[in-house]
């Protein structure tokens, strides 16, 4: 879920008289401003036992708002309890995979909390794949069950996986015979399953990123990440509010085989007795009613779905989207107008931004309000127990704050490794723990720039090397069909609004731009690109 923070290139080192606290010249270590959190020291606790240890009042935990069905907190465990002794029995042990090809639904948290029960590993995959994407994932998972849509299963048992189909709506489709399997496993009498023992270092889901590349990799993901994700990101976030979580409503439209997603809805907001709605598929069209009829208090984004309900805020009546506390976004950077755009269409809303990737198990920065001091265009503050550097891409050298270069993170959310890909794995992580992201920390200032003009429908912007600055801004622009739009023409337009150190120097224009399944511009293929080309 990135966007960018607001360093930028210049010529110079920067006259600074004091530098902040949370910045150790010695080391050019970037800190945490808020204190570090205690995490769990048991080396045996696994991200099940975490998440069900927290004592809250909530009461409905999961609603599936096409149909109204809900899960009880109540019945939560127990479901996930049954759900692994079905496991159990079908021969599901410690260390298999298993693959989650599935929208979003309530039945999600259940088989992903049941299957990480028996100390077995989770594989997620946009249920819209093909099966030439399908087949390479299970390969080199070793997939050997899967739960997804009906029409998957011949598919997935072809490829000699055992494959069960789970009902989109618990109401109608439960009853369908080819549910059968579901059925058994959730509600069948097998008895408890043993529990193997799981330690914290264990492998709990490999999640497919593009990572820095734009070439898919599987992230491997302890159950202590997301421990630390749960406590560093969603817990610590719900703790910096007065009012109860337990009564707070959250929206889940971002897809939950995602990080993002999944962080939120299908692991840490149930430790805190939130109510989660799940829209199986966005539709616009159905937004503010959902938001209305389930008194929705908190709506994670990323920026088309932003800009979506900016639309429809603008056309409902004075009733409409009252119970909406906040908004957050991210995975992408979004432009100054349309942030400005949102807060003048819902103004009692409080809106924030941050910043993650799936290799930091979504942790990194993120923003926070008050009556005093608010921010809407920041990413927030680095989590805490994290760490930061900003490195230049050419030389590797750690650069102060003012100057602009690639961000690394390190803490403990940081993933694993990459599974099967050592050389991606030394490349991404060095020796010390630090996680090369490939975000360059400048450019979401520039994009904002360029999408703001009328004939853009696109834009990203990169670095290049250069004899003579080291360094300049290359933007890659996606013309709006009919456009005559120039590169000079560009640049000029850019030139008049920053400062002169800010000016993109190159322009390409392109059909697209390379995006990570969350919408993030991958900048890193575009640096590949302008290095091959240029």
């Amino acid at each position: 879920m990135a966007t960018s923070l607001n360093f930028f290139p210049q010529t110079s080192e920067p006259k600074t008289t004091h530098l902040p606290d949370w910045y150790l010249p010695e080391t050019r270590i970037y800190s945490s401003t808020y204190s570090s959190i205690s995490l769990p020291t048991d080396p045996f606790l696994d991200i099940v036992s975490f998440i069900f240890s927290h004592q809250h009042d909530g009461v409905t935990a999961l609603i599936d708002c096409s149909s109204g069905y809900s899960i009880s907190y109540s019945k939560l465990l127990p479901l996930v309890q049954s759900m692994a002794s079905g496991l159990h029995h079908l021969g599901v042990s410690q260390g298999d995979v298993v693959l989650l090809l599935l929208p979003n639904s309530v039945n999600f948290p259940i088989i992903f909390f049941s299957v990480l029960y028996l100390g077995a590993v989770v594989t997620t995959m946009n249920p819209l794949s093909n099966m030439m994407e399908v087949k390479k994932q299970i390969v080199d998972c070793g997939v050997r069950f899967a739960f997804t849509l009906l029409e998957n299963v011949d598919k997935l048992q072809k490829l000699g996986v055992h494959a069960i189909g789970v009902p989109e709506n618990m109401d109608l489709d439960s009853e369908k015979t080819g549910f059968l399997s579901f059925r058994k496993l959730i509600g069948g009498q097998f008895g408890k399953a043993p529990r193997p023992v799981i330690r914290q270092q264990d492998t709990a889901a490999i999640m497919y990123s593009s990572g820095t590349t734009g070439v898919s990799k599987g992230v491997v993901l302890t159950h202590g990440n997301f421990i630390a994700m749960t406590e560093l990101f969603v817990r610590f976030e719900a703790s910096q509010y007065e009012y109860s979580s337990s009564k707070n409503v959250y929206l889940a439209v971002l897809p939950m085989f995602h990080i993002y997603g999944l962080s939120l809805f299908v692991v840490g907001l149930l430790s805190l007795g939130s109510s989660i709605v799940i829209m199986r598929r966005f539709d616009a069209s159905e937004l503010v009613k959902v938001i209305d009829d389930y008194g929705v208090t908190h709506f994670p984004v990323v920026p088309p779905i932003l800009t979506t309900l900016t639309m429809r805020a603008k056309r409902v009546c004075e009733n409409s989207l009252q119970s909406l506390k906040q908004v957050s976004c991210g995975a992408a950077p979004l432009s100054g107008k349309t942030i400005e755009d949102f807060v003048q269409a819902l103004p009692h809303v409080d809106f924030i931004q941050g910043y993650g990737m799936t290799e930091s198990t979504a942790v990194g920065t993120r923003g926070f309000n008050n009556e005093k001091h608010h921010n809407y265009s920041s990413i927030g503050l680095l989590a805490p127990n994290m760490q930061a550097k900003v490195v230049d891409w050419n030389s590797g050298s750690s650069l102060p704050p003012g100057f602009h270069g690639e961000l690394w993170l390190r803490g403990p959310a940081i993933m694993q490794r990459y599974i099967n890909n050592v050389e991606a794995t030394n490349t991404t992580i060095d020796k010390d723990g630090w996680l090369r992201t490939g975000d360059i920390i400048a450019p979401a200032d520039l994009e904002a720039v360029l999408i703001s003009h009328p004939e853009i429908l696109d834009a990203a912007v990169t670095s290049a090397a250069d004899e003579v600055c080291g360094e300049i801004p290359v933007a890659f622009v996606v013309r709006r069909h009919g456009s005559t739009l120039t590169k000079g023409a560009v640049i000029d337009f850019v030139a008049n609004q920053v400062a002169p150190y800010k000016k993109v120097r190159r322009v390409v224009f392109t059909e697209s731009i390379p995006k990570s399944a969350a919408g993030k511009n991958l900048r890193k293929e575009l640096k590949c690109f302008i290095s091959s080309r240029l």
